[in-house]
């Protein structure tokens, strides 16, 4: 259904072509830079699968040896752990047993000791200060972290451990947005569309692959992380031909 949607979205203007430049798996690539993990970033500065690494590190297998299911489970768990996943989250999530996925995300901070600690240290400092910030300091109040429904707070841990992680996201797509607005002035190409960590730009096409490298440098650019960030872009008639 999402690709028939997206197929509704064309060029206004017959002869133009529409690009769509996303960031890559952005949220751990933020979750690697605060954290500062070594393993989480060194598969970032090579460019790993980091599902697949995960899987390898977690199931103690050779990268090559990971089977789908193992990634499958690794791909939850990675983007879990921005969510402040659970062993039942988890367990819902992938179909294992309630202990299994306990001992998976046991497994997944003895591999990435920097993010445990990193979890840990912002749940402490979002007790003590009241609130949590985004890379760009805006923040978010989270009181509920001192207040006595169990329910309440646990809820609020998984807002101070996310906030920071997906706050951060928005932060650098908003400074991306800004930056291309400014570089297409006067081109003939516009921003058309923002979606999650996507942005859509149409222009002529013989602009396009000038405009498409020149978005994939500025959104790279967006903001001085300790590890790179990557962005995928594509061109096509309509958006749903670029996916």
């Amino acid at each position: 259904l999402g690709l028939r949607i997206r197929k509704g979205f064309v060029p206004g203007r017959a002869g133009n072509r529409l690009i769509s430049a996303d960031y890559s798996q952005i949220e751990l690539r933020i979750l690697a830079h605060l954290s500062q993990d070594e393993a989480l970033q060194e598969a970032f500065r090579k460019d790993l699968d980091i599902h697949r690494d995960t899987a390898s590190r977690v199931f103690g297998v050779a990268p090559d040896d990971v089977t789908p299911d193992m990634r499958r489970q690794a791909k939850a768990v990675n983007f879990g752990v921005v969510y402040g996943i659970s062993a039942f989250g988890l367990a819902r999530n992938t179909g294992v047993s309630n202990a299994e996925a306990a001992r998976f995300i046991d497994d997944y901070f003895a591999q990435y000791p920097g993010v445990k600690r990193w979890i840990d240290d912002t749940i402490e400092e979002a007790k003590e200060r009241g609130y949590v910030t985004t890379l760009l300091n805006r923040r978010r109040y989270v009181p509920e972290l001192a207040g006595s429904d169990r329910n309440a707070r646990n809820a609020a841990v998984q807002v101070a451990i996310n906030t920071p992680v997906q706050g951060s996201a928005a932060d650098i797509n908003k400074i991306a947005m800004l930056c291309l607005d400014a570089d297409l002035a006067n081109s003939g190409a516009q921003l058309v569309l923002q979606v999650h960590d996507e942005l859509l730009v149409e222009c002529p096409e013989e602009m396009a692959k000038d405009i498409a490298n020149r978005m994939r440098t500025i959104m790279e650019s967006a903001i001085d992380l300790s590890i790179p960030l990557k962005v995928d872009v594509g061109i096509g008639n309509n958006w749903a031909e670029i996916h």
